[in-house]
């Protein structure tokens, strides 16, 4: 049963497949807010199969372990991270105290290992990119980390499943922690390599850009990966700062999609009303205004946890 649920449900082929709708609905509601047609819904399956048939090649120079290796470990590291969110009521499959710490952890694994390849990979342009990727590893991470953790000051818990029902428990809490999933909402654009930001994902900046040396399977690969760590960080936002559920599985199931939907609407506008951003600017916007203001809801509920304790 275990093995059913990493590689079947609720693991890698329902999280793909979800990632792929996901991907989708990301890229019709983006059109749509832009006055455009958007793409069909097989669009983002048709363009995986297109590359899983292309010929992949090595770029002369690089490390060959590195570079096949780099995709499929980052895809097993967000998939790791997503059994242990809540999916079809309010724990998860996997749960354990301290779970909320390593999902944080395993979903830095694919940008380490995007700054590998990169570090890896022969040309100059190619090491900018990684010093990039780094950047955004410190710029976007530690704030969209530490909005993660805080409401589980809070609740006393450093379990996904326990925060969430926690804060079912006591729903007006949830208003206090408001500031966090501000701070996530928009460090999660730079985090996830969304097009307006100049970092790693960039699809407007092709020499430097992280991808540039895949092609075929592999690129496939880490296409899924950004699109599968948007599910997981929309199910952590879910669970953490949207904990309602109805108590039956297929009811709560249907509830986590919507919530999920609705969290990926709001980044989609988020996407489509911010212009480009360079670098530096996403660094200043990170370091200036949202690890301050993580810092400040850090304080105020660990103020709160000495009051309602």
């Amino acid at each position: 049963m275990a093995l059913f649920n990493i590689l079947i449900f609720p693991g890698l082929l329902f999280l793909e497949a979800y990632a792929l709708f996901m991907s989708f609905a990301d890229r019709k509601i983006t059109a749509r807010l832009q006055n455009r047609q958007g793409p069909p819904w097989y669009q983002p399956l048709a363009d995986s199969l297109k590359l899983l048939g292309k010929e992949t090649t090595v770029p002369e120079g690089t490390d060959q372990r590195v570079f096949r290796l780099a995709p499929i470990i980052g895809l097993a590291a967000v998939v790791t991270a997503y059994l242990y969110i809540p999916i079809w009521s309010a724990e998860s499959l996997f749960l354990f105290d301290g779970d909320i710490i390593i999902a944080a952890y395993l979903l830095t694994i694919p940008t380490l290992c995007f700054f590998i390849e990169s570090w890896f990979s022969s040309g100059i342009h190619k090491t900018n990119s990684s010093a990039d990727i780094l950047l955004r590893l410190f710029s976007c991470e530690i704030p969209l980390f530490m909005a993660l953790l805080a409401p589980s000051l809070l609740a006393q818990s450093w379990s996904i499943s326990g925060i969430s029902q926690y804060y079912a428990a006591h729903p007006l809490y949830i208003l206090i922690n408001l500031p966090s999933l501000f701070v996530i909402l928009i460090a999660s654009q730079g985090k996830l390599s969304r097009n307006q930001y100049s970092v790693a994902g960039d699809e407007h900046d092709a020499i430097s850009n992280t991808f540039a040396n895949y092609s075929g399977k592999f690129l496939a690969i880490l296409r899924l990966t950004l699109d599968s760590e948007l599910v997981v960080i929309c199910s952590l936002v879910a669970a953490i700062f949207l904990p309602f559920y109805i108590g039956h599985p297929l009811a709560d199931f249907g509830l986590y999609i919507a919530k999920t939907m609705l969290l990926l609407f709001v980044l989609a506008v988020c996407r489509s009303i911010t212009s480009r951003i360079r670098t530096d600017q996403l660094t200043n916007i990170c370091w200036k205004i949202l690890t301050p203001v993580t810092f400040v809801q850090i304080i105020i509920n660990l103020l709160l946890k000495g009051v309602l304790a």
